[in-house]
């Protein structure tokens, strides 16, 4: 495993793959492995990557064989963080044949999307590792799935943003309008917030910064600005808080971004438009 992942809580893993595991069996179970394989028969399989790219979500690929029947044996053959080349084998099963082909489609769609995450977090990760700026995620999540995708961005080399509106305020243009001003709304947090709770506010103007500056907040998010803008706003923040870059962040304009000297980066495309890393699951032969 990556150093500095975090640890994927069994309980929740197993909770996730077992109500997907239920939706996939509905009302009979597999019926198209329970009418064409015997009760009896074993098989070995293995899952390998089709494409290039990092791989993240084996713990939910293990719990999807294991609560399927817990007399499969998974083995795992790389370990979430890896890059993987094409071709390359993460797990090999073996056990009952009817619960391995049961368990198939779960396990590679949780590998799928996630390995599909993380290797689009690399992929900008990459582009901008010669800054000092670190890729982040945002909360444009799947529901029910943020804990694992947020996990897949670290696996991609990133960093999690808040998980939720509770562990953070993160104060934006609907807050500001609605608060009469930037200031009006830092205060605000500033005096209902506990001593641990991070305080940042988002800015679309180079007035707004300034405005937000002397409150102090513990970071600001510079929305929509391209990289001359950035380096502006850089140069008036002056150390004084962490900067974090939003908006239209994609791989041809993040390189120009990060170089402008900001902290931070957030995206919200590797969580919810990363195209899925195709693996497969093959039986083995002989």
């Amino acid at each position: 495993m990556t150093a500095n992942l975090p640890i994927l809580p069994k309980l929740m893993v197993d909770e996730a793959v077992k109500a997907a595991l239920l939706e996939d069996w509905g009302r009979a179970g597999d019926i198209t492995s329970q009418s064409t394989i015997p009760a009896d028969r074993q098989a070995t399989a293995v899952i390998a990557s089709r494409k290039p790219g990092v791989l993240s979500g084996i713990a939910l690929a293990e719990s999807a064989f294991r609560l399927t029947d817990e007399a499969v044996r998974f083995e795992v053959l790389a370990e979430d963080g890896a890059r993987l080349e094409k071709g390359m084998l993460v797990a090999r099963m073996s056990g009952p044949a009817r619960a391995i082909l049961s368990a198939e489609r779960v396990a590679l769609n949780y590998l799928g999307h996630l390995s599909g995450i993380a290797s689009a977090t690399a992929r900008f990760a990459d582009l901008i590792a010669h800054t000092k700026a670190d890729i982040v995620c945002t909360r444009k999540t799947t529901p029910g799935l943020r804990a694992f995708e947020k996990y897949a961005v670290r696996c991609g080399g990133g960093s999690n943003h808040r998980f939720g509106l509770d562990d953070a305020i993160l104060i934006k243009d609907n807050h500001i309008a609605v608060a009469g001003g930037v200031r009006q709304a830092i205060e605000a947090a500033k005096a209902f917030a506990g001593h641990l709770v991070k305080i940042e506010v988002e800015v679309d103007t180079l007035d707004q910064l300034r405005e937000a500056l002397p409150c102090k907040p513990d970071v600001v998010m510079l929305d929509n600005m391209g990289p001359d803008l950035l380096k502006q706003a850089v140069g008036i923040a002056g150390g004084q808080v962490l900067l974090e870059a939003s908006g239209g962040i994609e791989a041809d304009t993040i390189k120009a971004i990060a170089e402008a000297g900001v902290d931070l980066i957030s995206s919200g495309w590797i969580t919810h438009s990363a195209p899925v890393l195709d693996l497969g699951l093959d039986i083995e032969i002989g």
